[in-house]
């Protein structure tokens, strides 16, 4: 099964990201999320979309060029994903594995397709448990001027 493999995967490059690639100021923010290398959710899903975005584009010409702001393109496309599937009553637990390699293989991608975020999609689970997070206020965020 597809969902299967990309957890497999997925949980194999988490599980050398908490073994050996973590630094210890990654694991004090994470520490109160309780994450861990296990992603059920993959598979707990019905629906997982991933977002790849391409680092160049077949031109009219039959040349390969580059694709301009491919990495803002894909964060404001996915924001608005997830503010439409939210208005839908589902959730996403956005998940980004490092190095995603993986899906591209998984997913037969050519090469110039790089994963960026993968979206498991589905209703919350009666259990699921949302960390009481502190965001910070607009004036630690924003500065406004005057003209």
């Amino acid at each position: 099964m597809l969902k299967q493999k990309i957890r497999e995967a997925a949980e194999a490059e988490e599980r050398k990201t908490y073994q050996d690639r973590m630094p210890d100021a990654w694991r004090e923010v994470l520490q109160p999320l309780g994450t861990d290398a296990v992603k059920e959710h993959l598979t707990d899903a019905p629906w997982v979309v991933v977002l790849f975005r391409h680092s160049k584009r077949l031109r009219s010409n039959g040349e390969w060029g580059p694709t301009y702001y491919s990495s803002e393109s894909c964060g404001i496309a996915a924001g608005m994903f997830i503010h439409a599937i939210h208005n839908m009553g589902l959730v996403t637990l956005t998940h980004t594995p490092s190095p995603m390699g993986f899906l591209r293989d998984i997913l037969n991608r050519p090469d110039h397709e790089h994963a960026i975020l993968v979206l498991p999609v589905g209703y919350p689970a009666e259990n699921a448990m949302v960390p009481d997070l502190q965001r910070k206020t607009l004036d630690e965020i924003a500065v406004f001027f005057e003209d």
